[in-house]
């Protein structure tokens, strides 16, 4: 026992240490990896490739200053420092746009990389990259280098992203970022903003279950025009016999080369083994690619709001500026804060380029300011959202399906096989299809085999963003020399997909808008005018030029002395082209037309109330059918219900608990009538980002008994007033005094991936209470079809930015999260605050004193 206990104690004390040792050595280990992934904000940095140092400073409000001898390494610095900051986003982007994702998270991505390659982004910008100017190629080549040098020098960690998933940036490439890629990234954007080949689609779908009458009532053209077509859509597609027999079942077998057995035959394989040992993420990343693949090309709820108001209406004399577009909320951002100083130089072709002095939003992956001002003038931009996305449906030739029909009588596909690697199970070999008028979706988008008969028909798009003369890329670069409200919009006639609203003001005192951007001409003899699927063999539908750069939407803001644009209608009356129906509905501009029009003089102040402001003119509209639905309701919480409401004027504060009341009733009678009649399967796949809103409206103003059948509409609302307050007590008590909108109206900005990981989303993601929705100035869009989350705030403010023309340094930003794509830094979220409380920080070219400052050596 005594020679037992001697040898025993040694071992025992060891184990003791070794238990208090190890975690602190992890902890050790795991401190040293995070101050390792930080980048050098400080000192001196080896950055070989450069022809002569290069200032990198950092400004008290977190603003990056790059200051160069020459563009070329202004461009070079700013490549290196996105890679420095947000090397896991680029890697990521980089993989979404070359579908190539699948290899990372395994089949899970497989419906997203097969889109991007059915649409060939990659191909696209390879031919866009081509035809661009050699000053152009050469400042895409020079940001490219500059990524790839931080990444061939690198002496910080890689972010977590990168251990946690085992890849390595640029794997199976040449470089983590190649010059083309930044055309790509281009065309992604233009994918996110400029879509509607989804509405096209969804009014296909409708027309499988309603008449066009109640077609055009679920789905109502902008208020005060009619329907864009008189075609009966019905009567046309049940002619053509596009519908497959049978609707709802599996699609057909070998009804679309690759796209349907693949993506069945995935939802069996294993997750990637990175996520499935974090829980259930990879169920959660498969929703989202469905959902990305679900909702490519639709444009709702994706909006921005600008104005810019004349120095005869404001307390300085000169313009101000506002701008704050409506994307995503991703964390990291999308947006990177940068200035961008360089002297005139000169192209390798000899071809001069101006001096460069601007300072604004940055979009890593491509190398200039987005949105912001330079010394002499300041701009902002909202979507057009013109019809730039037509889908036609290519009918089979029956006797050789590898043939289609066109005016000329049959023609071959355009065929071409991709290899998909995908992790944890053998490549994915993957058969696409393209038209005359372009790729074919249904080689990809799995919602047409459940709809129209494959075997007879396919649908194509033509969407202009993917013509070989896009240069918008060339347009972004001369924008940041623009010194005047004329030079801007010469920069940007080479802007082409998307179209966007642009306001603009410059130190002299001009204001100005104009619509930049590709839209196609019509022919007059085109019925359909781009609402709703054509048939492709008819060459009446085919586009017939472009609508000419002068003659795209634009105004001085005489008379009134300012110019707001918020989605809605640009197009003047008797305006003679036809750019889209599918405006976003008016309230936000409405508002912000009567704010404007409400002061006779405007300051910073006030274009910083009015940037925060939440009354939803859309909730007033229907806030009387929800007091009526509560007045006598029996439901036990209706009289607590029905006090919050008291006094509510639609203002969507994320104290009240008044806007939760009316998004959950809303939702319900959403659900109660438009999901009853066209059907649940229909609705889910529809509805969310899509609110039906301008449908309810209608419904309900006309007391509509077809679509509240089989109660009546004044039933319908009480009834959904019931299943609402059900649903708040679940969630947030019995006690309506006590529910916040907040709460429920989180905005969140989400990873990739780890917003999917349970696991780790709440170290990724960026959360805070918010106000606001869909229709306020402050918005707060969010997708009351996601079940998780139904009013989580999702899409809104991506930034915001004023602009006092009578003093530029007076410029004011923030957006959503912080200047870091690193999770660990404190800059990762640092903005949050000031973001959702309504602050800014300034935009300055010429700070009084930096924060950090670093030198990139040769």
């Amino acid at each position: 026992m005594h020679t037992h206990g001697t040898t025993g104690r040694p071992w025992g004390r060891w184990l003791a240490v070794a238990a208090v040792a190890l975690p602190l050595l992890a902890g050790a280990c795991a401190a040293v990896y995070v101050h390792k992934s930080f980048p050098a904000l400080d000192g001196r940095t080896a950055a070989p490739g450069l022809r002569a140092p290069v200032q990198v400073r950092r400004d008290t409000a977190d603003v990056t200053h790059i200051q160069a001898s020459s563009p070329q390494d202004l461009w070079f610095g700013l490549g290196y420092v996105h890679a420095q900051e947000r090397s896991w986003q680029l890697e990521f982007n980089r993989r979404l746009m070359h579908g190539r994702l699948s290899e990372v998270f395994g089949p899970a991505t497989l419906e997203t990389d097969k889109l991007m390659r059915a649409l060939d982004i990659m191909g696209a910008a390879r031919r866009q990259y081509a035809g661009l100017p050699a000053v152009a190629q050469e400042a895409l080549q020079a940001y490219s280098r500059g990524i790839q040098r931080f990444h061939q020098g690198r002496t910080q960690s890689l972010p977590p992203e990168f251990l946690l998933l085992g890849v390595t940036p640029g794997e199976g490439e040449d470089a983590a970022w190649l010059p083309e890629d930044s055309v790509g990234w281009a065309l992604m954007m233009a994918l996110d903003m400029g879509g509607n080949w989804g509405q096209e689609f969804t009014r296909l779908s409708l027309a499988r279950v309603l008449d066009t009458d109640r077609l055009w009532q679920a789905l109502p053209p902008y208020p005060g025009e009619p329907p864009a077509t008189s075609t009966d859509l019905v009567a046309l597609y049940r002619g053509l016999g596009i519908y497959r027999a049978g609707e709802g079942a599996a699609p057909p077998q070998g009804a679309s080369p690759g796209a349907s057995a693949p993506a069945q035959a995935s939802a069996a394989v294993p997750a990637p083994r990175a996520l499935a040992l974090l829980g259930d993420g990879a169920r959660q990343w498969l929703e989202w690619s469905q959902a990305l693949v679900r909702d490519a090309g639709t444009n709702e709820g994706k909006g921005s709001n600008n104005w810019v108001v004349a120095g005869e209406r404001t307390a300085s004399g000169k313009p101000l500026l506002a701008n704050d577009p409506h994307l995503g909320l991703s964390a990291p951002a999308i947006w990177y804060y940068a200035a961008l100083h360089s002297p005139e130089g000169t192209a390798a072709d000899g071809t001069r380029i101006p001096a460069m002095e601007v300072v604004g939003a940055t979009l890593p992956g491509l190398p200039f300011v987005v949105l912001g001002r330079t010394a002499g003038v300041a701009w902002g931009f909202t979507n057009t959202s013109p019809d730039v996305q037509d889908l036609y449906l290519e009918q089979i030739d029956p006797a050789h399906p590898r043939r289609y029909r066109t005016p000329e009588g049959w023609a071959d596909f355009v065929v071409r096989t991709e290899s998909i690697r995908v992790k944890g199970q053998p490549d994915v070999s993957v058969t696409l299809r393209a038209t005359r008028h372009g790729p074919v979706l249904s080689d990809a988008q799995a919602s047409h085999g459940r709809l129209i008969d494959l075997d007879r028909y396919v649908i194509a798009l033509r969407w202009s963003a993917l013509d070989a003369d896009n240069q918008t890329v060339l347009a972004g670069l001369r924008l940041n020399h623009a010194q005047s409200v004329g030079g801007l919009f010469d920069a940007l006639s080479d802007y082409h997909s998307p179209m966007q609203n642009v306001v603009a003001a410059d130190v002299q005192g001009r204001i100005a808008f104009k619509a930049v951007g590709r839209v196609p001409v019509r022919d007059a003899a085109n019925d359909l005018r781009g609402v709703a699927p054509a048939p492709g063999w008819d060459a009446r539908y085919d586009w017939q030029g472009w609508v000419p750069y002068a003659e795209t939407p634009q105004g001085d803001g005489a008379g009134r002395g300012w110019i707001a644009t918020a989605n809605q209608r640009v197009a003047p009356e008797g305006y003679p082209h036809f750019l889209t129906q599918d405006w976003a509905l008016p309230y936000r501009y409405d508002r912000i037309a009567q704010q404007l029009g409400a002061a006779a003089v405007h300051d910073m102040a006030g274009m910083q109330r009015l940037q925060g402001d939440v009354v939803s003119l859309a909730t007033v509209r229907l806030l009387p059918y929800l007091q009526r639905a509560l007045k006598g309701h029996p439901h036990p919480l209706a009289a607590d219900a029905a006090a919050q409401l008291r006094g509510f004027d639609g203002a969507m504060r994320a104290d009240r608990a008044a806007p939760l009341v009316f998004a959950a009733w809303v939702d319900e009678l959403a659900r109660g009538t438009l999901g009853a009649r066209i059907g649940a399967e229909r609705f889910s796949a529809t509805y969310g980002k899509r609110d039906y809103r301008a449908g309810l409206e209608g419904i309900l103003e006309r007391g509509d008994a077809w679509w509240c059948q089989p109660v009546t509409c004044e039933r319908q609302a009480a009834d959904a007033a019931g299943r609402a307050l059900d649903r708040l007590q679940a969630a947030q008590g019995a006690e309506p005094a006590r529910w916040q909108w907040g709460r429920a109206h989180a905005a969140v900005s989400t990873h990739r991936p780890f917003s999917n990981v349970p696991a780790l989303a709440r170290f990724f993601e960026v959360r805070v209470p918010s106000p606001g929705d869909a229709y306020t100035v402050n918005v707060g869009q969010y997708d009351a079809g996601n079940a998780s989350g139904p009013f989580v705030n999702r899409h809104a403010a991506s930034l915001r930015a004023i602009y006092d023309l009578a003093d530029l340094e007076a410029s004011r930003f923030i957006y959503q999260t912080g200047q870091s794509g690193l999770v660990f830094s404190p800059r990762y979220r640092d903005m949050r605050g000031e973001w959702a409380g309504g602050g800014y920080r300034p935009l300055q070219l010429r700070p009084a004193r930096w924060a950090h400052a670093l030198t990139l050596v040769p």
